[in-house]
């Protein structure tokens, strides 16, 4: 989810939403000792499709550094907790 160090969804548009759930996602594979490069597959879901070309040109500016990007399905929901517009479930594969 969109949450920032407080616990509270951030404000702003979608792309506000993507980048902080990317970046979420990210600090948790980095606590587990990985990488972005580790994600093996994502899920989106997503609260409206028309959002979805500003969630896919953050996700791509997000993942750009990386060779082989995370397989991926979106899902569009209804609504999401606490008026999140997106959330990401992620899986990775982190070699210890």
């Amino acid at each position: 989810m969109p949450l920032d160090v407080g616990g509270d969804v951030v404000s702003g548009d979608i792309a506000a939403h993507a980048e902080q759930t990317l970046k979420n996602v990210r600090a948790i594979l980095e606590a587990a000792g990985g990488t972005i490069d580790d994600l093996a597959q994502v899920t989106v879901y997503i609260t409206d499709l028309s959002h979805w070309p500003e969630f896919n040109a953050t996700y791509e500016k997000f993942f750009g550094s990386i060779k082989v990007p995370p397989a991926r399905a979106v899902v569009p929901v209804s609504g999401l907790n606490e008026g999140a517009l997106c959330e990401i479930q992620a899986v990775a594969v982190v070699q210890r």
